[in-house]
């Protein structure tokens, strides 16, 4: 076995064991598989059939009244009658227990939505593990960042229809793939200093999902130099749950080549390891 196999060897062990994690949370209990609705709220008080309580929405708040015997607990304190939830701010949520199941209270495109999620649904119960490419180091790209002079707002639409998402991007990331020069619009990622893209390829709609992937991106090194390892493109909650409001990718950001890497779009067998 040469050095190059060893670390291949390596490499592969890693991305497997993530993947296995990534798999457990996306399976989580109250993770977006168990979605059971998205209900839109408006200020006409409105009950749906999965979450207790009456809802109504008034600027940015969200106000529930329950009934005698229904409950919710918000923050570990239970509540009763009638409760105003604080603000929330865009893509934020806050959750409240019912049960064992969660109710999502958030914001997205500036309309403020109530999502339950039930551990027992469907979606979750019978989901199987998602299929990827097999992993293969020649995916991990070296790039470079090019930040803006000031961050932009940038507009992009939404898979649901009429819906739009602002993303505040710092700058763009520049690589090589099959022998040409691309750029991708990159978002401010969950730590500090790190970044997220949103893309299509060329394989999205035959072998990928259509919509949009993600693609998770360290920190730039001192001299702006990224990492981009398509290994680790993950398909969003919209490929998985109608009850999704996912954003789509910047127009820019539809690569002209095969990323054959990273993961599948639902519906092909998992791997017996990544179940």
């Amino acid at each position: 076995m040469t050095v190059q196999d060893l670390d291949t060897a390596a490499y592969t062990d890693d991305w497997r064991q993530w993947h296995r994690e990534h798999e457990a949370r996306r399976a989580d209990p109250h993770g977006f598989l168990a979605i059971t609705g998205r209900h839109w709220l408006s200020p006409e008080p409105e009950r749906f059939p999965d979450a207790p309580g009456t809802w109504r929405a008034a600027g940015d708040r969200v106000t529930v009244t329950l009934d005698e015997g229904e409950d919710l607990i918000v923050d570990g304190t239970p509540v009763h009658g009638e409760y105003t939830f604080d603000p929330i701010p865009e893509r934020g949520n806050i959750n409240a227990v019912a049960g064992d199941a969660v109710i999502e209270v958030a914001k997205r495109g500036g309309h403020l939505i109530v999502r339950p999620r039930h551990p027992d649904h469907p979606t979750r119960t019978g989901y199987n593990g998602t299929a990827a490419y097999d992993p293969d180091p020649r995916w991990a790209l070296t790039g470079r960042y090019v930040p803006f002079a000031e961050p932009r707002p940038v507009t992009v639409g939404a898979v649901v229809e009429g819906l739009q998402h602002v993303y505040e991007s710092p700058g763009e990331v520049e690589f090589q793939a099959d022998g040409q020069t691309l750029r991708l619009t990159a978002f401010n990622g969950q730590t500090p200093g790190s970044l997220f893209i949103l893309f299509t390829d060329a394989t999205s709609g035959v072998t990928t999902y259509p919509a949009n992937r993600s693609l998770p991106v360290p920190a730039p090194d001192a001299d702006g130099r990224v990492t981009l390892d398509f290994n680790h493109a993950v398909n969003l909650p919209c490929a998985y749950t109608e009850f999704a409001t996912c954003p789509l990718p910047p127009a820019g950001n539809r690569l002209p080549v095969a990323v054959e890497a990273g993961e599948k779009a639902p519906g092909e067998k998992a791997p017996t390891e990544l179940r």
